[in-house]
């Protein structure tokens, strides 16, 4: 049986006393491509950083089995869970393809990523093809495209073997042709893995999500595929205001990036 999901079950964060995150249930199977959406400060970033151990969290965050509540970031990130940030964290002085080398040689010593290598390890090779920088492997990541550098840290997370992908707005900035690119790749690796996408461009989740989450003052407001989402009412009356709850308004009001 696959166990490379993620589920949720009461996770809370508080910060000095204001709940952030209210006792939220979500559980995401491999092959979902979930978009989870809510006007700022809903809790979608805070949600995230709790599964990836960035902040502390009561309740329960498992994946594959574990829980992952409790552990520290890097022993997170070694059960296979990848997160990306809404700037690129790469190297940017380093190419590519060193970029990617490095994040495949993360269990290995000091000593072992100074020396040459023989050849392009086969997870890398790989990881270039999918998110396609093949052809700019030798570039250094600084020159890279904005979208560019985005492919690269997913292309990063590849290279680890990382089954749960959470991407924070990973198109902000991203001109159209690369959105689209974006939502292909994100379409592409989704196949296999579980990928959890915060976002705020509704044009984009509208194009490429499988399944929607939205939030509200930190709990699950409503789910489904984008057409329930857009057509219920409660999701209608939180971004349109008391008394406007047909499906047209809420389609236009989503579909503009109002969310």
């Amino acid at each position: 049986m696959n166990e490379d999901y993620l589920e949720l079950s009461g996770l809370t964060v508080t910060f000095d006393g204001f709940v952030a995150v209210d006792h939220v249930d979500l559980s995401v199977l491999p092959g979902d491509l979930r978009f989870l959406i809510g006007p700022n400060g809903a809790g979608k970033t805070t949600l995230i950083d709790a599964v990836s151990g960035l902040v502390p969290a009561a309740g329960r965050a498992e994946f594959a089995g574990r829980n992952l509540l409790g552990l520290k970031v890097h022993r997170i990130a070694r059960l296979g869970v990848g997160r990306t940030f809404q700037t690129a964290t790469v190297f940017e002085e380093l190419t590519v393809l060193q970029n990617l080398d490095i994040a495949a040689g993360a269990g290995r010593s000091a000593w072992t990523l100074l020396r040459t290598r023989r050849g392009v390890p086969e997870v890398v090779t790989e990881a270039l093809e999918t998110v396609g920088l093949t052809e700019l492997a030798d570039t250094p990541a600084g020159i890279l495209a904005h979208g560019q550098k985005q492919w690269l840290e997913i292309g990063m997370l590849l290279v680890q073997d990382a089954k749960l992908l959470m991407l924070d707005e990973p198109v902000a900035g991203m001109s159209a042709e690369e959105k689209e690119q974006t939502g292909r790749l994100l379409q592409r690796i989704c196949t296999d893995r579980t990928v959890v996408v915060v976002e705020h461009d509704m044009d984009f989740m509208r194009a490429f999500a499988k399944s929607v989450t939205v939030l509200h003052a930190g709990k699950v407001l409503a789910e489904g595929t984008v057409t329930e989402v857009q057509a219920d009412p409660r999701v209608q009356e939180v971004y349109l205001g008391p008394g406007h709850h047909t499906a047209e308004e809420a389609a236009i009001v989503l579909g503009e990036g109002v969310v």
